[in-house]
């Protein structure tokens, strides 16, 4: 039991780290930053968005 919530809170940790990563996407993103890349960056951030949601959600069921 120990071993799964200590797997729990890595996950989660990991998750909170990639959702850090997103904001800071989506603020390059709306800076301007990469012109030329910015609908595959917004849909790229969008998709690791709803992927973390969905990850978030059933880690606590």
């Amino acid at each position: 039991m120990a071993m799964q919530n200590h797997q729990s809170s890595d996950l989660s940790e990991l998750i909170a780290q990639l959702n850090e990563d997103r904001a800071w996407l989506l603020e390059q993103i709306d800076k301007g930053s990469w012109p030329e890349l910015r609908l595959d960056l917004a849909a790229l951030e969008r998709e690791l968005g709803q992927l973390l949601t969905r990850m978030a959600d059933s880690l606590e069921k």
